[in-house]
């Protein structure tokens, strides 16, 4: 009867044994698919977040570019502009200047032929 008992424990411990390893298999087989699947759809959303930056980070660099170069057009603009002002108010002093210098030389040169007559003046009245 020892005997007999023994073989049925042994029989009901080998299928308990063996439906517990089933059902820990089925367990591990789930959890698997189940961390498969998550990253499947991790792997899905980084990429979507990936391409999502990277059109961000694009646009964000249009927009800096086109700003930059607005902003360089303007300063362009005014520094031709103040380059214009500053050549017409250099041109402005200059023909000036042309203007006071031909007075003065004009008026020097009347004063040395006014000397040059007087000087002649006097040589003549020496010479009488």
């Amino acid at each position: 009867m020892k005997s007999r008992l023994s073989i049925a424990l042994a029989a009901i411990l080998a299928s308990t044994t063996t439906l517990i390893a089933q059902d820990l298999t089925h367990d591990v087989d789930r959890a698997a698919k189940k961390a498969g699947h998550a990253t499947k759809v991790a792997a899905k959303d980084t990429a979507r977040g990936t391409d999502t930056a990277a059109k961000d980070t694009g646009h964000a660099t249009k927009v800096v570019a086109k700003d930059t170069a607005h902003d360089t057009d303007k300063a362009v603009t005014k520094t031709a502009h103040v380059s214009d002002v500053a050549g017409k108010d250099t041109a402005h002093a200059t023909e000036k200047s042309a203007e006071k210098t031909g007075h003065f030389a004009k008026k020097g040169g009347e004063d040395v032929g006014h000397g040059v007559k007087k000087a002649a003046v006097k040589t003549l009245d020496v010479l009488k």
